[in-house]
């Protein structure tokens, strides 16, 4: 795999060569998941987030700029599909699958904190405008900079700067509602 490969190198005739793309990058893809997903989903899951990381990547081809590198969007697109894979997994199971590992690694207390501390998070997010929560993904999951939100989004790359700042703080407040302190 070329890590250094750009998106434009594997255009040709205006459209992308997502075989090589596969070819290329799938143990990339697997490394990540491996990596983040701590052992806790089967081969199958596996495989459905790499078919999923490559759909995305073919079905937002034509929005990318071809400058950007090929492997730091797989990242990106990869810890968001692990991320959301996760959160279904959470979704669907239950307490008793989890009574022994509660004992052995955190207390109670932690968990709740932790939950409480997530969800005040997703509430300032989920209630943030299009174009915050936007910026906020392109930054954070995508793994972006400013100039390239900006030029994506068609916005200044102080503005991007000023809506991360706003956002965080939001974020930071919604925290200390909750009793949340940070110095």
């Amino acid at each position: 795999m070329k890590q250094n490969k750009l998106l434009k190198d594997y255009m040709k005739n205006s459209e992308l060569n997502i075989e090589q793309i596969i070819n290329d990058y799938s143990g990339y893809v697997y490394t990540i998941i491996k990596n983040i997903s701590n052992k806790k989903f089967t081969q199958e899951d596996i495989e459905e987030i790499i078919a999923d990381t490559f759909f995305v990547l073919w079905k937002n081809a034509n929005k990318m700029n071809k400058k950007d590198k090929v492997s730091s969007y797989l990242s990106g697109v990869t810890n968001n599909i692990i991320k959301n894979k996760s959160r279904k997994i959470k979704q669907n199971s239950n307490i008793e699958d989890y009574e022994n590992v509660l004992q052995e690694k955190k207390n109670v207390e932690e968990i709740y904190e932790n939950r409480s501390k997530i969800a005040a998070m997703e509430k300032v997010l989920e209630n943030m405008s299009k174009e915050d929560n936007d910026i906020f993904e392109l930054f954070y999951y995508a793994g972006k900079k400013g100039k390239e939100i900006a030029k994506q989004l068609n916005i200044t790359e102080v503005k991007v700067k000023t809506r991360l700042y706003r956002i965080r703080k939001r974020i930071k407040q919604s925290l200390e509602k909750e009793g949340y302190r940070y110095e």
